[in-house]
């Protein structure tokens, strides 16, 4: 019977939902449009943490059945537009969000990865990058580290972690089967792709999401987001490296690292390499040239198709996957937000008797809890849209530019959710390597987020302070 509850439980419950009084939620005035929205925000939270179908069918499902039954040319039974019934949602703006600046973002982000290794500008990046780190084993874990969060900021973090893995493979035979060093080596790729995502608004899915509800005076730049989210990966990766130097010290004392190749002087691949610094230039410069991060990310989308460098074969190996599942997001973020049932449900709740601080500390670690056991991704989707209206219900108490830390508070804790293999696709490749036990990915798992939900604090509480948001 346990095995088929997480078929039975996403069904019935959000079933269950739509057939009770309104009354019933304790939410005053809750209108029938906003009692099918809990109904599919629940039936979305069960799918995500259960899985009984794949996370990105999830995101579909919950967009059609928006389209079905809360759009104003859904199903003709379901149609209510009136104060007590609720308001329909336009289904141009449910259907937009597939075609959401975000996906855009993401969509650009992945042609530059796309052609990265295509043509070999990864690997042959990631040899003359590690060449001034050495021989001495703990400085070449370093390096690994450091190479791998600069790629995950640009390249979706499971490809990072499998072309670093597979680099690494003939590192990891030289260490002796008792060698811990060994077991530092297999987890500084994973923590290190985790760590690096935070850095940039395309570095992981989850930035992408909280970017959706930073806007108008909150709105952050791609280059602004690198001005206070690179520091903290520059330090979290330092203390990643000490503890993992700590705990699992190597006995072998010289590493000979042995990456062929060499960079292509083809016009295709010189295209690439001129695109790929151009991209990232205007990216960085946005308040100089006036264009946004998302009209940016298309310039790469329209030279490789031109140029025929990413050709229709490459277009099917796009991770179209993880579009899906951020724009399910996004249309669950706006059926709270347009049927008003976020701001309804943050009314209902007393929070004002409650101290800001305490809000975002306990937002932030019900985030890296939930982070730890279901994709980052779903996390972000369930929480940041109702993190938004707390922040924007709350403007009188919370400080300035208090509602933007507490949702990077929540984006940056849903990134160091990774203490176990099924917390992000690179802990679980690098847990399938067979050189890690899943207590050993536990504990350092646990005490880097922990320690990065401080430091995250931290930093917020000083970039507040100097009116940075």
């Amino acid at each position: 019977m346990k095995k088929y509850l997480k078929y039975i439980l996403p069904i019935f419950i959000p079933f269950f939902i739509l057939l009770l009084p309104a009354t019933s939620f304790g939410i005053d005035g809750l209108t029938l449009v906003e009692q099918r929205v809990i109904a599919i925000f629940v039936m979305a939270a069960l799918c995500w943490v259960l899985e009984p179908i794949p996370i990105y069918a999830t995101s579909v499902l919950i967009i059609v059945l928006e389209l079905l039954i809360i759009s104003d040319k859904g199903l003709w039974f379901t149609k209510v537009d009136s104060p007590e019934l609720g308001h329909l949602i336009s289904h141009k703006v449910i259907m937009g969000t597939f075609s959401s600046p975000i996906i855009m973002l993401f969509l650009g982000g992945f042609f530059l990865a796309m052609a990265a290794t295509k043509y070999r500008l990864d690997v042959n990046l990631a040899r003359v990058l590690l060449k001034p780190f050495g021989q001495n084993p703990k400085y070449v874990m370093l390096g690994l580290m450091m190479i791998t969060a600069v790629f995950s900021m640009f390249m979706s973090n499971t490809a990072t972690t499998a072309m670093m893995l597979s680099i690494l493979t003939p590192v990891l035979a030289l260490f002796s089967r008792a060698d811990l060093g060994k077991i530092a080596f297999a987890l500084s790729v994973p923590v290190a792709a985790n760590i690096g995502g935070i850095g940039t608004p395309i570095g992981t899915p989850p930035n992408a999401v909280a970017l959706k509800y930073l806007v108008d005076e909150n709105a952050i730049s791609f280059g602004q987001w690198m001005l206070f989210a690179v520091p903290f990966v520059v330090l979290m990766l330092f203390i990643a490296w000490l503890l993992l130097t700590q705990l699992f010290p190597a006995t072998i004392k010289k590493i000979d690292l042995d990456i062929k190749g060499q960079f292509l002087k083809t016009p295709k691949a010189i295209t690439v390499y001129v695109t790929f610094i151009i991209t990232i230039l205007l990216w960085l410069m946005g308040d100089f040239h006036g264009m946004n991060a998302y009209v940016v990310a298309l310039i790469p989308v329209a030279v490789f198709s031109m140029f025929n460098i990413i050709s229709k074969e490459d277009l099917k190996k796009i991770s179209w996957d993880v579009l899906w599942l951020v724009s399910g997001g996004i249309a669950l973020g706006v059926a709270l937000d347009k049927s008003g049932l976020a701001k309804n449900a943050i009314d209902a709740i007393p929070f004002a008797g409650l101290h800001p601080l305490l809000l975002i500390v306990g937002a932030s670690l019900l985030c890296l809890l939930m982070a730890n056991f279901m994709s980052h991704t779903a996390t972000a989707n369930l929480l940041l849209p109702l993190v938004a209206a707390l922040g924007a219900s709350m403007q009188g108490l919370l400080p300035y530019g208090g509602d933007v830390i507490l949702i990077l508070a929540v984006t940056f804790a849903a990134s160091l959710g990774m203490s176990l293999p099924i917390s992000t696709p690179p802990n679980a490749l690098a847990y399938a390597s067979g050189h890690i036990e899943t207590k050993q990915m536990a504990k350092v798992g646990m005490v880097l987020g922990l320690i990065g939900l401080l430091i995250c604090y931290a930093m917020l509480y000083l970039l507040n302070k100097i009116s940075f948001f």
